[in-house]
């Protein structure tokens, strides 16, 4: 895998190169009825568990001791929020240092098929006035230009938090990238539509186990 690096001195995530062409997807096991609708596996589940399991001992090193409310955002964050919340009640449980943690959901809608519009809605925020004087952890799966995270933080700030941190699964390279990065980053990926680990494209996928590339086949056949 020597396409995948970590630069040194670089706290963005694991980097994938953009000629990085992927696992064959005949390495892994995935659902018979998306066959044909995928081009490889881009990160298997296990590397995905691996790097959220260390994501969590950052937070617990910055944020322990510290009582803190986790915004999932929906939908496409359940998957890693869930997983990265177990992985921190873990450490709370085998460490000095504990986070005691709320968890509320939100949910942001701004795609339509493989692009991201302007007309972004985020449901369940309307009013969230318990987050006044708190530390907020925002979990996302992905972020590409950076448009919907500042608008979303934008919303969140209005309420008044003590401090607000994001950690985000995915970054993805992208023309226009706002640098509105994730304070924790998972792995960062070329500008390629992804799915799998509940990343949808028009709800399909988030059944998948890895995160992989959809097929130009996969995005005519779930396109609406």
């Amino acid at each position: 895998m020597a396409d995948v690096s970590v630069p040194p001195g670089r706290t963005g995530g694991i980097v994938i190169n953009d000629d990085w062409p992927g696992y064959s997807l005949d390495l892994f096991s995935f659902p018979a009825h998306y066959s044909g609708d995928l081009d490889s596996v881009i990160i298997p589940h296990g590397l995905i568990m691996d790097r959220t399991e260390r994501l969590a001992r950052n937070i617990m090193d910055d944020l322990g001791e510290h009582d803190i409310v986790v915004l999932c955002v929906l939908k496409g964050g359940y998957q890693f929020c869930a997983d990265l919340v177990d992985r921190i009640k873990a450490l709370s449980r085998n460490s000095n240092r504990s986070i005691p943690m709320r968890v509320h959901f939100i949910r942001l809608k701004s795609y339509l098929n493989d692009q991201s519009t302007e007309d972004l809605h985020i449901v369940g925020a309307e009013d969230l006035s318990f987050l006044a004087d708190k530390n907020v952890l925002i979990v996302e799966a992905i972020v590409g230009t950076g448009k919907t995270m500042k608008t979303l933080l934008k919303h969140v700030e209005a309420f008044r938090p003590k401090m607000i941190k994001v950690a985000g699964l995915l970054v993805k390279r992208v023309p226009l990238n706002s640098a509105c990065l994730p304070d924790y980053v998972g792995f960062e990926i070329p500008n390629h539509f992804v799915v799998g680990y509940a990343l949808d494209y028009n709800e399909y996928f988030r059944d998948l186990n890895h995160i992989c590339v959809i097929s130009e086949s996969g995005k005519i056949k779930y396109k609406i």
